[in-house]
């Protein structure tokens, strides 16, 4: 095979890996790996996770969660009953940006039935300020927020390509995750979503 050739096809699997996902910024990635050293654990993909904090925990219990855009504070217990999707995107990510419009359909189709998209963003501060365009773009319903360093450490400190889309049951616990999204991903959230949504909490 002559170098142009070689050239061309390494290329294309560049090209083929940035559609697929992408990487935290410098910033993001920093906490992440921080956290990761600090001993905390991402759940593990396929097996059942609690609740980043207990229900009904200690007082003093400080739950890994986001601030939304209004500045509320929320963490995962605080959806308890509601089959939660935690999707962590950035703007500047294609694979991000493809799976918004397709999350703003399935808040619309399954909220009334008790279903929650929670969209973080892990793009950092730069990211944060693009973040009104993009709702305005899509017309996003669902809520959006900013992931502490503890969350990000949570989900992400072994693997920081984003998107990642986290989809738990009513009783908080971890049934399916992905990495990247196209059009199986898509069929498969969905799939996700329907059969926690079957399922009543405890």
């Amino acid at each position: 095979m002559s170098p142009t050739s070689l050239s061309k096809l390494a290329a294309c699997a560049l090209l083929c890996a940035l559609a697929a996902a992408c990487s935290l910024d410098g910033a993001s990635k920093e906490r992440a790996t921080r956290a990761k050293t600090s001993g905390t654990k991402p759940p593990r993909t396929s097996l059942p996770m609690p609740p980043a904090a207990p229900a009904h925990g200690t007082a003093d219990a400080q739950p890994a969660g986001w601030t939304q855009l209004d500045g509320r504070r929320a963490a995962l217990g605080d959806y308890r009953g509601q089959v939660v999707v935690l999707d962590f995107y950035a703007t500047y990510c294609p694979p991000c940006v493809e799976a918004v419009p397709h999350l703003v359909e399935l808040q619309r189709r399954y909220g009334p039935q008790g279903m929650k998209v929670i969209g973080l963003n892990v793009g950092g501060k730069e990211d944060q300020e693009k973040v009104p365009a993009l709702v305005r773009r899509f017309r996003i319903q669902y809520q959006l927020a900013n992931p502490d360093d503890e969350t990000v450490g949570l989900y992400l400190a072994q693997d920081d390509t984003i998107p990642q889309t986290f989809v738990f049951d009513r009783r908080g616990q971890l049934v399916r995750h992905f990495v990247g999204y196209d059009a199986e991903v898509g069929r498969q959230l969905e799939q996700a979503i329907e059969g926690a949504l079957a399922e009543q909490a405890d």
